[in-house]
């Protein structure tokens, strides 16, 4: 009589079965924290947002102004150290093109697309520390605002093809099929590690779960943002 053959054990099947639920367990974990903090995150905004407004605002001057300072000395450099410029010379404004408005329209599209996906700031106390999210938004603004349109593509580019380590929703990502599924679960594991570890290391979320009324935390932004807004008007000579 001939025995009947079993099914045999699939051991990477077993493995990936593993994997997923580790994935799902920490998918589960991070949306716990999410729930709980972006709210806190958002009223803390909303509490300083005029703030928040006046400091990005004096950041990009500041930077913009450190960019013509060094330009400038390169311009004197080259020309001499007692090189002045020019008085009276009329400057030639550029006529509009056809070109230069559409150019003009798809630059705005480019901008207000990349703007909507950038993950939301998220607050640090450090200054050496900012937030990659406030990164992004500051060159854009500056490639928006001063860059040609082959530039603002390009960063365009650069953002939605995964290269600033950026949250994007609502965007569909192509995964290589002919990678191994388990290669690619470990990686995924170890991102989403990542992602918890930084969530439970955020300042805010220590706040909110170890301060007695977490609200009272607003008090210490303000007075970290006006020490910022008071040094930012001194370096740029603004009132």
């Amino acid at each position: 009589m001939s025995k009947e053959k079993l099914p045999a054990t699939n051991k990477f099947d077993e493995n990936v079965s593993d994997l997923e639920s580790r994935i799902d367990d920490l998918k589960n974990q991070i949306k716990a924290i999410e729930v709980q903090l972006n709210p806190f995150e958002q009223s803390l905004r909303n509490a300083i947002v005029d703030l928040l407004i006046e400091e990005k605002e004096l950041t990009i001057l500041y930077k913009q102004q450190k960019i013509a300072k060094k330009q400038k000395r390169l311009e004197q450099k080259k020309r001499g150290k007692n090189y002045k410029e020019p008085v009276g010379l009329k400057i030639v404004k550029k006529e509009t093109s056809v070109f230069d408005s559409t150019d003009q329209k798809e630059k705005k599209r480019l901008y207000r697309e990349a703007m909507l996906y950038v993950h939301p700031d998220r607050f640090s106390l450090k200054e050496d520390n900012e937030d990659l999210a406030t990164e992004i938004t500051t060159k854009l603004i500056q490639i928006y605002q001063a860059g040609t349109l082959e530039e603002l593509q390009a960063y365009h580019a650069h953002i939605f093809g995964g290269n600033t380590q950026m949250k994007l929703e609502n965007i569909d990502i192509k995964i290589n099929t002919t990678i191994d599924k388990n290669v690619y679960l470990k990686k995924e594991i170890k991102r989403l590690e990542k992602e918890l570890k930084e969530l439970l290391e955020r300042y805010t979320y220590k706040v909110l779960i170890e301060y007695e009324n977490p609200m009272l935390f607003v008090d210490e932004l303000k007075e970290y943002y006006n020490d910022r807004i008071f040094k930012l008007k001194k370096r740029t000579r603004t009132k």
